[in-house]
C-alpha cells in the first residue's frame, strides 16, 4: 500500500499489445463491462463520443459500429497505436489525464466513456470537471470502476478509507491503483457538477457462462467485480 497517488507513469504501455489479446474476448471485458457500458449509453448513432482512456480501441470499435464519432484519449502511445489501426475513422490521441482537455472545446462532445480507469487517476475531481466542461448540457457520462466492496473484500482494510495499491494480475502485469469507497466516487461526481442518473451493477452475458462457469456464477451472485454509473450534468450548475 502507498499514500503517494498513482502518478503519470503510463503503466498500460508495457502490455499494451498482450492486453488487446487479452481483452477483446476476455470474459470481464467483452461479457461484462463492455456491454453494461454500451447499454447505459443508448442510443449513439450520429453523436460524437469522447472515449477516456480509451485503452487499445474496443469499446471504440463497437462505439463507431454503432454510428458514433469517436474520440479517444489515452495516455499509453502504444494504446494510441492499436487505436488507430483498429478504429481508422476515429480520432486518436495521446494525453495524460493529470492535464486539462484544452484541445476539446466547451459543450463539445454528446457523451463521454469513462471505462475502468477512474481508479488510476489521483485528481479524479479535476478531470470530471474536464467532462463536465466539454459535455453538451444535455449530454450523459458514462463511467465504469471495480465494485467498491470486491476491492475491500480482496484487500481488507478500512472499506472507507481511499489508499492506493499496487498489486500483481493474473497475467502478470503490475499495477497501481486507487482503492476507494462508493461514496467518495459520488462526491467526486457531485463536486464535478453532475447527477448520478443511473447506477448498475452488472452480471456477465448468458454468453459467458460457457467461457468460464465458477466467474459467471460468482458474478451472478456477488459484488466482486464492477459498478456502472451513468451521470449527467447538473443544470442548477
Amino acid at each position: 500500500m502507498t499514500d503517494d497517488g498513482v502518478g503519470s507513469h503510463p503503466q498500460y504501455d508495457v502490455f499494451a499489445d498482450e492486453f488487446l489479446d487479452h481483452a477483446r474476448e476476455c470474459f470481464y471485458n467483452a461479457h461484462y463491462d463492455r456491454p453494461a457500458c454500451l447499454e447505459l449509453l443508448g442510443e449513439v448513432s450520429g453523436r460524437r463520443v469522447l472515449d477516456v482512456a480509451c485503452g487499445p480501441g474496443l469499446y471504440a470499435e463497437a462505439l463507431v459500429a454503432r454510428g458514433a464519432g469517436v474520440i479517444g484519449l489515452d495516455h499509453s502511445p502504444r494504446m494510441i497505436e492499436l487505436c488507430r489501426q483498429r478504429v481508422p475513422s476515429g480520432e486518436f490521441h495521446v494525453h495524460d489525464l493529470a492535464d486539462p482537455l484544452d484541445q476539446l472545446p466547451d459543450d463539445s462532445v454528446d457523451q463521454v466513456l469513462f471505462a475502468l480507469a477512474l481508479e488510476y487517476v489521483d485528481d479524479r475531481t479535476a478531470l470530471l470537471r474536464e467532462l463536465r466542461r466539454v459535455l453538451r448540457p444535455d449530454g450523459m457520462l458514462v463511467l465504469s470502476r471495480p465494485h467498491p466492496t470486491g476491492d475491500w473484500l480482496r484487500h481488507g482494510g478500512s472499506y472507507f478509507d481511499a489508499r492506493v495499491i499496487e498489486e500483481v494480475w493474473s497475467q502478470g502485469w503490475r499495477v497501481r491503483c486507487w482503492l476507494a469507497p462508493l461514496e467518495r466516487t459520488c462526491e467526486e461526481l457531485h463536486h464535478a457538477g453532475f447527477l448520478i442518473e443511473r447506477l448498475v451493477e452488472p452480471r456477465p452475458t448468458a454468453e459467458a457462462a460457457a467461457i468460464n462457469r465458477a466467474s459467471y456464477e460468482r458474478l451472478s451472485s456477488e459484488p466482486t467485480g464492477f459498478l456502472a454509473i451513468r451521470a449527467v450534468p447538473d443544470p442548477r450548475r
